[in-house]
């Protein structure tokens, strides 16, 4: 770690639960951040503050208006590009350390797997469940944690899903196929502000897990930004689930 580098992360570094080795492991990690949107944006920029040396970030569509609302790191002017090269854009102007890999094809099959083979932490900031389902598959393949969020009108949750751990759950142990609700912030709504909250926090837990700190793992936060109320839930492994169960054949 250069002089430039203790002073950017000097903050960071000073906390004892960081010092420098936490914030040589945040240089060394690489983040797979799966969606350029509401989550994605605000999961994109603090990472790359913070330090963390390659950032991947895969998402197939281009900026659109009605983005802008809420998806902080486009801007007017990028209306029209695809959404993975405006946010590469602004990365690099926080941090131009940062190692930025773009990824423009839908995350699914071989591109998928390949992408979260060579990551050190997975941050699923999609929209749809079967996109979460195979993203949480691929990392409990390849024993990849993963931070898990969601928003939708004024409700947002998040976990943190470590498959490396035997005790751990993973997203299908809450979520069962056919039982998911399938609505989208595009048909029901979302408060401007609350992805920035939640994506807050996947950067927050994001950064917590690569330094080796306690997480949420085995635990679902759920918020109700109307009362500002807090729900925490208790997740179990489900030995049973199709995914990571004892008659599992995702390996």
């Amino acid at each position: 770690m250069n002089d430039q580098q203790l002073l950017r992360y000097s903050r960071q570094i000073m906390l004892p639960q960081v010092e420098i080795a936490g914030q040589q492991r945040i240089l060394d990690a690489h983040a797979l951040i799966v969606g350029a949107g509401g989550l994605g944006a605000p999961v994109a920029l603090y990472l790359a503050a913070a330090g963390v040396g390659t950032i991947t970030i895969a998402d197939p569509d281009t900026v659109e208006l009605s983005n802008l609302q809420r998806q902080i790191i486009h801007h007017t002017a990028d209306i029209g590009r695809l959404k993975v090269a405006s946010a590469a854009e602004k990365l690099a102007a926080i941090n131009p350390e940062v190692n930025v890999r773009t990824l423009d094809d839908r995350m699914e099959g071989e591109a998928l797997d390949a992408a979260v083979r060579e990551a050190s932490i997975v941050l699923d900031g999609t929209d749809n469940f079967a996109t979460r389902f195979a993203v949480n598959a691929a990392c409990v393949r390849h024993g990849k944690p993963l931070v898990s969020a969601a928003v939708i009108r004024f409700e947002g949750q998040i976990s943190v899903f470590e498959p490396a751990k035997p005790d751990s759950p993973c997203y299908r142990c809450l979520y069962r196929e056919g039982e998911e609700l399938g609505e989208r912030c595009s048909q029901t709504g979302v408060l401007a502000s609350l992805p920035g909250v939640m994506g807050t926090l996947q950067a927050t837990e994001a950064l917590k897990t690569i330094i080796g700190l306690p997480n949420l793992r085995g635990r679902l936060m759920v918020l109700d930004a109307m009362t500002m109320e807090w729900r925490t839930m208790k997740l179990r492994k489900d030995p049973g689930c199709p995914v990571c169960g004892e008659l599992s054949d995702v390996g």
